[in-house]
């Protein structure tokens, strides 16, 4: 019987904590949009930092583009040099099967971007 006291207050306190949790949340997204708002501000008060903002956002997501890119090619790399290593009998339907899987993972990527 104590036992069982002690275990309800327990689960009793643990849902506090999760309602803390959720109102410690709430204010943090609350402060996150006051910033983001605040950031928003100064940027539109100042149009050469907003210019050189998107233009530096450019070129980020130029160099993620390349960046794919060049993981592509060394993927391509990779399944060349397995199938170089693979015999004869087995080469040709591997390298159909493989370009298959390529197609459709280029397809994949193109549609995200």
């Amino acid at each position: 019987m104590p036992e069982e006291n002690v275990e309800s207050l327990i689960k009793s306190q643990l849902g506090i904590l999760h309602s803390e949790d959720i109102l410690i949340e709430a204010l943090r997204d609350l402060v996150r949009d006051e910033v983001k708002r605040y950031i928003r501000q100064k940027i539109e008060e100042n149009p050469a930092l907003k210019k050189e903002i998107k233009e530096a956002i450019g070129e980020f997501v130029a160099a993620k583009i390349k960046e794919v890119y060049a993981l592509m090619k060394l993927t391509k790399c990779g399944a060349e040099l397995g199938l170089a290593m693979v015999p004869k009998e087995m080469k040709e339907k591997l390298e159909k099967d493989l370009a298959s899987l390529l197609e459709r993972e280029v397809s994949n990527v193109i549609e995200r971007i």
